[in-house]
């Protein structure tokens, strides 16, 4: 943390919004700071002290870092809109064998065997130079959903693919930074409430102030005449 803020870096695709929301609810002296970062980019940033946490994609070099995986995202295959695989709602990756894929330099997917279809005639540089290509007709694309809504364009669509390989998102921050700040994100992350939460103390709300009981008026003795004998 600097300048009284908790620096979080985020890469393309994830949207912090939410958790964001509620850290301003329960850290209201420490803003948090959003900053996205290239996926290449966001652990050297992390080791070097440039920011405080980070959500990343799954594997990194975790090296001196604590990692919590936190979810899987749905791989889609980009296409334009009047391809074939457009007509579908899903398909498996045999189904692109004939397709040619583009192989952005800042790829994500996991790919642990070959790759789907032919490769492309070219490498683009980045998953938005990929877009492009796919959007002239060049070949298809495929990354993770959160990527494709990130890029979207009117004439591009794109479909789940059921059995590709899934980037994981995760938390990362330097095992030798964990502060009560960073315990009270790990908690907005995974959900805990302000009571259980193990970073900072949460302010006590004020007892509710108790009724005093009702006094019931003792009824006033009506004073009888006395008859006279």
């Amino acid at each position: 943390m600097t300048n009284g803020e908790f620096r979080l870096a985020y890469v393309p695709g994830v949207t912090p919004g939410k958790w964001a929301g509620v850290w301003a609810e329960r850290v209201r002296d420490v803003p948090l700071r959003l900053m996205q970062t290239p996926a290449a980019d966001i652990v050297p940033l992390l080791r070097e002290g440039g920011v405080d946490a980070a959500f990343v994609r799954l594997p990194v070099d975790r090296e001196a870092l604590h990692v919590i995986p936190l979810y899987l995202e749905t791989t889609v295959v980009v296409v334009p809109k009047d391809h074939a695989v457009a007509a579908v709602e899903e398909v498996e990756l045999a189904d692109l064998a004939d397709e040619d894929v583009f192989e952005p330099l800042d790829e994500v997917l996991p790919w642990d065997g070959s790759r789907p279809g032919q490769p492309a005639f070219t490498r683009p540089e980045s998953t938005a130079d990929a877009i492009g290509l796919v959007a002239s007709g060049a070949g298809v694309l495929l990354l993770p959903q959160s990527l494709a809504r990130l890029h979207h364009r009117k004439d591009l669509t794109y479909r789940t693919v059921t059995d590709a390989p899934q980037s994981q998102i995760g938390l990362a921050w330097l095992e030798a930074v964990t502060t009560d700040l960073m315990e009270e994100l790990i908690g907005i992350v995974r959900g805990r409430t302000p009571n259980s939460s193990r970073g900072r103390n949460p302010q006590q709300q004020p007892a509710a102030r108790k009724k005093p009981p009702r006094q019931r008026s003792t009824p006033k003795r009506r004073h009888q005449k006395r008859r006279r004998t």
